[in-house]
C-alpha cells in the first residue's frame, strides 16, 4: 500500500520478469505463477496465481485462481497447469476466490481453504496439515490478521523451500488489515510465526514479485506496522482524542500524509483495525 518498502531482487535475465501478464513465469524449480491482470488499489500489479508441481510430475496444484470475470486468465492457468490436482485458497478476498467456480468448472478439482465456506468437495485446511499433492510437500499455515482465515502455504521439494504468503507479505507496499475481520496482534503473531517457520523460504506473494529469502521482508513488515502503530498513538495525543473516540479519516490524513490520497481508502481500513488493537491495550 505504500512505495517505501523493500525492492525487489534483480531478476535472471532469462525469464520473464514481474510485471509479466499471460505469461508464465517460472520462479522455483516447482512453482511459477501467472498474473492476472486486475491492476488496483488493492492488487497492486495484480494477483498472482501460483502452478505448483515437482519436476516430473503429472499434476499440479493451483494457488488463488483469481477474480471473477478474468475467464482468460483462467484458462492459462488451466493451460499452463494440464492435469490439476487441487486447487489451493488462502483466504476470502474476492481478486482470490472469485475465479473458483470457472476454475472447478474447467478443472473438477477440490478445492480446499481454511474456511469452509471456499471447501469444495473437499475438508476444509487444518493448521499444521501437510498436504502431498504433485510430487511436493505443502504444510498449512494459519496466517491471520490481513483477514481471519489467512493461510499461508510452505512448499518443500529436495531441500528446497518456498513460502505462499498471499496477502500477508506482498512483493511490495504494505497489507491492508481487514476491518471486517482482520486483527493487529494476530497480523504481529503471523509474521513471528512466518520469521520462524519460514525465514530462509522463498517468499512467493499473492501480490507483487517474489523475493529470494523471507526472513528480510517480513522484518521490514514488522518494523513498518510498528512504525505507523507509534504514528497514530503521536496523531492521538495531538488530536486529543482516545482510540476509542478517534475518527479514522482524521488519522489517516495525519499518519498517512506520505502516501498518494488514492490509497487513502485502504489506510483507512489498517487505521479501523489499528485503533481497534490500542482499544484492547
Amino acid at each position: 500500500m505504500s512505495s517505501d518498502a523493500l525492492t525487489p531482487s534483480p531478476a535472471n535475465d532469462s525469464v520473464p520478469t514481474h510485471p509479466a501478464y499471460g505469461v508464465l513465469r517460472p520462479v522455483t524449480p516447482f512453482a511459477s505463477v501467472l498474473l492476472c491482470d486486475n491492476p488496483g488499489s488493492f492488487e497492486l500489479d495484480g494477483t498472482n496465481t501460483w502452478i505448483l508441481r515437482a519436476p516430473g510430475s503429472p499434476s499440479a496444484v493451483v494457488v488463488d485462481p483469481g477474480p471473477v470475470k478474468h475467464g482468460k486468465h483462467v484458462r492459462a492457468v488451466v493451460a499452463a497447469a494440464g492435469e490439476v490436482e487441487l486447487v489451493l485458497i488462502s483466504h476470502r478476498h474476492h481478486d482470490h476466490v472469485g475465479a473458483c467456480k470457472k476454475m472447478r468448472k474447467l478443472t473438477g478439482a477440490p478445492q480446499r481453504a481454511y474456511s469452509a465456506k471456499y471447501s469444495v468437495r473437499a475438508p476444509r485446511l487444518r493448521d499444521r496439515e501437510v498436504i502431498e499433492a504433485a510430487g511436493l510437500k505443502i504444510t498449512v499455515l494459519h496466517t491471520p490478521g490481513h483477514t481471519a482465515d489467512s493461510t499461508s502455504f510452505l512448499v518443500e521439494w529436495e531441500g528446497s523451500r518456498a513460502i505462499l504468503t498471499a496477502d500477508t507479505i506482498l512483493g511490495f507496499g504494505t497489507t491492508v488489515l481487514d476491518p471486517l475481520d482482520g486483527s493487529l496482534t494476530d497480523y504481529f503473531h503471523s509474521l513471528n510465526r512466518l520469521i520462524v517457520e519460514a525465514a530462509d523460504a522463498t517468499l512467493l506473494p499473492g501480490h507483487g514479485p517474489d523475493h529470494p529469502t523471507l526472513e528480510p521482508v517480513a522484518r521490514y513488515y514488522k518494523a513498518h506496522r510498528e512504525e505507523r502503530l507509534a504514528q497514530i498513538v503521536d496523531a492521538l495525543d495531538r488530536l486529543g482524542v482516545s482510540a476509542a473516540k478517534a475518527k479514522p479519516m482524521q488519522v489517516v490524513r495525519m499518519v498517512y500524509s506520505d502516501v498518494d490520497e488514492k490509497l487513502w481508502p485502504a489506510a483507512k481500513m489498517s487505521v479501523k483495525t489499528q485503533l481497534a488493537y490500542l482499544r484492547g491495550r
